[in-house]
């Protein structure tokens, strides 16, 4: 999607301060964190939400949690705790529509989360 700010930082049209990328995703500091650590994990396939990925490509979601799981042992997060967190939708907080999913960690985060 041209227009999409994900789509841009993964081609490069915008700068970002990347923690982890390969061929399936990318991972980039939050610019505005709500945590000490505050990650977003994008694939580099465009989708605005989880339910518009088709059947035949949910692997996507397999490719995603890869990266994620590499960036917490790269991070060493398995000992502080960490939250992931998949919003959808505007009245969910979704303020890019791409799938992405937040890292947070570095604090004690409560519960409910919102």
């Amino acid at each position: 999607m041209s227009d999409c700010l994900f789509c841009k930082i993964i081609k490069n049209e915008i700068p970002a301060q990347r923690v982890f990328e390969d061929e399936h995703a990318i991972v980039i500091k939050d610019i505005n964190p709500q945590a000490p650590i505050h990650l977003l994990a994008i694939p580099r396939e465009h989708f605005s939400a989880v339910h518009q990925v088709p059947d035949e490509q949910t692997g996507l979601f397999a490719q995603l949690f890869a990266a994620i799981n590499q960036v917490i042992k790269n991070e060493k997060l398995e000992g502080k705790g960490y939250r992931l967190v998949i919003n959808s939708g505007e009245t969910a907080g979704q303020t890019v529509p791409h799938i992405h999913v937040h890292v947070l960690s570095g604090r004690t985060l409560h519960w409910p989360p919102g």
